[in-house]
Order: structure tokens, then C-alpha cells, then sequence
């Protein structure tokens, strides 16, 4: 079993920033990728940002490219991002996601993030 702690949102004017972050405890031998999708009231959840374990490829939304960066530390398990510029079209649950070797994916279970007008 893998277990997935976000943290970091919140609530932030328009123009602002925050910082997610995403802990990864559990059985971790190895991992493909992780990732941030996010879900706002009445859409479905939607890929943000992701990043390979071997590489650290990265890719992005089109609608934040520019604005946001996925980062991760290996040592601690953990992925962040960080949301820059941020716009009141952002407002969602963002959930992190990790896909382990095998087919295995697990979801952590959401942080909120609000943007003001």
C-alpha cells in the first residue's frame, strides 16, 4: 500500500502563489511518475503536471504552462508544485498521483485551492 499527503493549499488573491506538496510513504520500491491533477465543481479531474522518476520529464497543462512547476525529491518521497500567477480559473481539489511499476496508481486526497478575484 502507498499512502499520498498533500499539503500547501489554500486561499490567495489573484496574481498570487502557493506551493503544494505531495509525500509518498508506503511501498515505494520504485515509481514511474507523479503527478498533480485537479477538480473543479461540476468538470472532471484533469491532468496538471507530471514528472518521470528516471529523467524527471516533465509535462504540463497548456493552461498553466509558464505559470506552474512540478519538482520532486527522491530522497524524500516527495513532489511539489508551484503555482505562480496564480488565476481564479485555478479554483479546484488538487490531487497528487503516483504511478508505481506494475500498474499500480494511487491518489492522495486532495488539498483545495481557492483564487480570489
Amino acid at each position: 500500500q502507498v499512502q499520498l499527503v498533500e499539503s500547501g493549499g489554500g486561499l490567495v488573491q489573484a496574481g498570487g502563489s502557493l506551493r503544494l506538496s505531495c509525500a509518498a510513504s508506503g511501498s515505494i520500491f520504485s515509481f514511474k511518475a507523479m503527478a498533480w491533477y485537479h477538480q473543479a465543481p461540476g468538470n472532471q479531474r484533469e491532468s496538471v503536471a507530471s514528472i518521470t522518476n528516471i529523467g524527471s520529464s516533465t509535462n504540463y497543462a497548456d493552461s498553466v504552462k509558464g505559470r506552474f512547476t512540478i519538482s520532486k525529491d527522491n530522497a524524500k518521497n516527495t513532489v511539489y508544485l508551484q503555482m505562480n500567477s496564480l488565476k481564479p480559473e485555478d479554483t479546484a481539489v488538487y490531487y497528487c498521483n503516483i504511478d508505481l511499476y506494475g500498474g499500480a496508481r494511487y491518489w492522495g486526497q486532495g488539498t483545495q485551492v481557492t483564487v480570489s478575484s
